[in-house]
């Protein structure tokens, strides 16, 4: 079953199931400590799915009262995208744009996509395969601003992950070492490798939390 698949027929069960592991807090309490943010910046959101980055971090900037932000975010599978879109209506959001796009083929997104602060990912990757791994890292790196930053969330390949990430959501695993490879393969000179806040330490069980920079 490919990745399209996999979402349309499960889009309810991974709400549900991030949400379980509150997911969404955990991404939002990073961002709310994260040094590099501020006012103004240009954020892509590679893989959004159901939005989950993209609130967690316009959420993270409100609270620590940064503003003027322009948000656009991608996914390849509509159905994610419509739950995206439902949500932006709901919360009176409008300062989201989305497209349907796929990260190996991103000249298919709009052409003013491009020269980003802040490009972030959670959980696509596992889903690209593996030996394409650093072009589709290479791919987001080329739409950064030279001095721009990529933020990585992706699961870890553990004895947890394998069974119910690996087996159940048929995603491919990675430590890190792979990634770290793979993301210097695709030009990044820069890889550093950060943690959830205390409350959400437990989510290091399940991933990693990187960022990258040219």
């Amino acid at each position: 079953m490919d990745s399209v698949r996999l979402y349309s027929r499960r889009a309810d069960s991974y709400i549900r199931f991030v949400k379980f592991f509150r997911y969404p807090q955990g991404i939002r309490a990073y961002f709310l400590r994260a040094p590099f943010l501020r006012s103004g910046l240009r954020v892509l959101d590679a893989g959004c799915g159901s939005g989950v980055a993209t609130l967690a971090l316009r959420d993270a900037l409100r609270r620590r009262a940064m503003a003027g932000d322009s948000f656009q975010a991608f996914d390849l599978t509509p159905a994610m995208l419509e739950r995206f879109r439902t949500t932006l209506q709901k919360r009176a959001i409008h300062d989201v744009e989305l497209a349907q796009a796929n990260v190996l083929e991103l000249d298919g997104l709009p052409v003013e996509w491009a020269s980003y602060d802040l490009i972030v990912s959670a959980s696509m990757f596992e889903y690209l395969p593996p030996h394409r791994l650093s072009e589709g890292f290479q791919g987001l790196r080329s739409r950064l601003k030279e001095d721009g930053r990529f933020v990585l969330f992706i699961t870890r390949r553990n004895w947890f992950t394998r069974l119910l990430i690996g087996k159940w959501w048929q995603a491919n695993l990675y430590d890190k070492q792979e990634l770290e490879k793979e993301l210097r393969k695709a030009g990044f000179t820069s890889v550093t490798f950060s943690r959830f806040p205390f409350r959400y330490r437990f989510l290091a069980l399940w991933g990693y939390i990187i960022e990258a920079k040219n």
